[in-house]
């Protein structure tokens, strides 16, 4: 593994959102974002930023919105961003949404959550044509571009960028600034969860947690003010917000991706030294590097120079930049770092990127704990651990059973800063999700080393149980298979049978891998060859007993985490 040497975190923790503005103020001319408007590049700094939070608070306070609640949809902009930071500094509730679910499931969550006004990019402006019509709860809808918006005029619309004149006047003539946060554990942010197991709650989460997080992930990533990122993964998850904030508070410079067919090209432009990414991204682009190699001929070559790479570096050189610049240079040729959260890694891959000179540093988190618990740290990283717990949070594990290797597994669990607030409007859920003595139940299994290190084996929902009570963890099996480059995407289930549960493996194949002439019948005999050599390597009761073939990929969730419970 590439260890980096230890170097001290050189940044200002925020107490709270209005302190984070005057961090942000702080970084003055530099600038905080590049993003596409259109085809067109713009550039804003990280003090025009610090103005724009303050100054559409007070807009949000002259309209009478301080205190309210206020869902923000739409493309990843600093508009966005913004929105987030000033309804929590204004002393509102915050609630992001997906821009991908249906209008009517958003509708159904602004009316749960009583929103009061919604701020949305353009992307959402035809979509919201009836919904300010009939919406029960919203009497403002906040357009930030009136691109192709044919209800402007409608007494319920307000402009973003008037909100934002309306805002500068107040501070001008009232003298309006933001206060000191008379309680950093009231509820500032709702966050309706992705729904991967089928049932979607809405967690409470308090300004404690968002920059206690936030604050942890500057302490435990190797991130400086010289770094450039590109923003990937979509604006209203915790996970990308919580990197924003903190990759803000270190004055960072964030590109944000304007689509995912253009990321490669985005990765070129921008020219990153780090990356916030997902897995699937991650896998994406070793394949793509693997495949590339291969129709140039150069796969051969390219396994030769990782193992030189490796050679080199049991004794201290780094040779991955200078072997690889036909790898590096694809992300721009500065990349040096990924962080990867949101669902386990591949260690294969980890090992593969580690070659070429870029560290991958897997994380952990769950939206109900803002969402950083754990991050693989650069100095001393463990391949296959997500690290020790982050400053802001303590985990345990709590014992169920003790696996063939001898180690003690059991569920994760977490107590600290970081951990909502529970869920709203569902007593019930929340009481389920906290132990007696309050350590939140992350509802994944896992283990500790002797460092603290945390090892995740699988999630407590989807184990399957065999019927010699073996435990089995579907996310193990898939990682096995996912390193058959034949496959694209796989789950592993329990299928019941006359003869007990028989572990099933569902797989799209990776179709790019066969001539267009290949039957499907030789697609799928080539794959369950390739597994059945698989399992004369595995324990008898982990070897895959049932193959089913899809023909389309997996559905997802936007943060890419395949929806398990819609496989049958």
């Amino acid at each position: 593994m590439l260890v980096r040497k230890k170097t001290p975190r050189i940044y200002t923790p925020a107490k709270d959102v209005r302190d984070l503005t005057h961090i942000l103020k702080s970084h003055g001319a530099k600038v905080a974002f590049r993003y596409y408007r259109g085809k067109q590049l713009l550039s804003m700094s990280y003090r025009e930023f610090s103005d724009l939070i303050v100054e559409l608070a007070a807009g949000f306070d002259a309209m009478g919105l301080s205190g309210k609640r206020i869902a923000v949809i739409g493309e990843s902009c600093p508009q966005w961003i913004a929105t987030y930071l000033a309804t929590i500094a204004a002393g509102g509730v915050a609630i992001p949404m997906d821009k991908e679910v249906a209008v009517p499931e958003l509708e159904g969550f602004m009316s749960f959550a009583e929103a009061d006004a919604v701020v949305y990019t353009s992307c959402m402006n035809e979509k919201f044509k009836e919904t300010v019509e009939t919406h029960p709860t919203v009497k403002y809808f906040i357009p930030v571009s009136t691109e192709k918006l044919s209800y402007l005029h409608h007494e319920k619309v307000r402009e973003f960028d008037d909100i934002v004149a309306l805002g500068q006047k107040h501070i001008h003539d009232d003298h309006y600034s933001l206060k000191t946060p008379k309680d950093l554990r009231r509820m500032a942010v709702m966050l309706f969860t992705s729904g991967t197991t089928g049932s979607s709650k809405c967690v409470m989460l308090c300004e404690q947690n968002v920059i206690s997080a936030a604050n942890a992930a500057c302490s435990a990533v190797d991130f400086c003010k010289e770094d450039t990122i590109v923003s990937v993964l979509p604006i209203h998850h915790t996970y990308e917000l919580c990197i924003d904030i903190a990759a803000l508070i270190y004055g960072m410079e964030i590109c944000i991706n304007d689509s995912l067919k253009h990321v490669m090209r985005n990765f070129e432009q921008f020219k990153p030294t780090g990356l916030p990414l997902v897995p699937l991204f991650v896998n994406t682009m070793d394949k793509r590097i693997w495949e590339t190699a291969r129709k140039k001929g150069k796969d051969k070559v390219l396994k030769s120079a990782i193992k030189v790479s490796g050679a080199a570096r049991k004794i201290g050189i780094n040779m991955g930049t200078g072997l690889f610049k036909d790898v590096t240079g694809a992300f721009g040729g500065r990349l040096v770092k990924i962080i990867s959260g949101g669902a386990p890694l591949n260690t294969s891959v980890v090992a593969d990127f580690d070659a070429f000179g870029i560290q991958i540093c897997e994380g952990y988190g769950i939206t109900e704990c803002s969402p950083l618990v754990a991050v693989n740290p650069y100095f001393a990283p463990k391949l296959g651990s997500v690290g020790p717990a982050v400053e802001c949070c303590r985990v345990r594990i709590d014992p169920d059973h003790i696996d063939d290797q001898g180690r003690t597994i059991g569920e994760i669990q977490v107590k600290g800063d970081n951990v909502m607030l529970g869920y709203y409007k569902n007593e019930e859920e929340t009481a389920k999700a906290f132990t007696r003595d309050g350590w939140f139940r992350t509802g994944d299994l896992g283990y500790m080393d002797e460092d603290k290190y945390i090892f995740i084996t699988g999630r407590k929902k989807s184990v399957i149980v065999l019927e010699n009570g073996k435990n089995v963890f579907p996310e193990e099996m898939e990682e096995y298979l996912e390193n058959i480059d034949t496959i694209a995407e796989v789950v592993v289930i329990g299928r019941q049978s006359e003869d007990g549960i028989k572990l099933t493996a569902v797989i799209y194949p990776n179709f790019d891998k066969f001539d267009k002439n290949t039957s499907q019948e030789q697609i799928q005999s080539t794959i369950s060859n390739q597994i059945k050599e698989l399992n004369k390597k595995l324990v008898a009761y982990k070897q895959i007993r049932i193959i089913e073939f899809r023909s389309t990929e997996f559905e997802k969730t936007t943060s890419r985490k395949i929806k398990r419970h819609l496989i049958k």
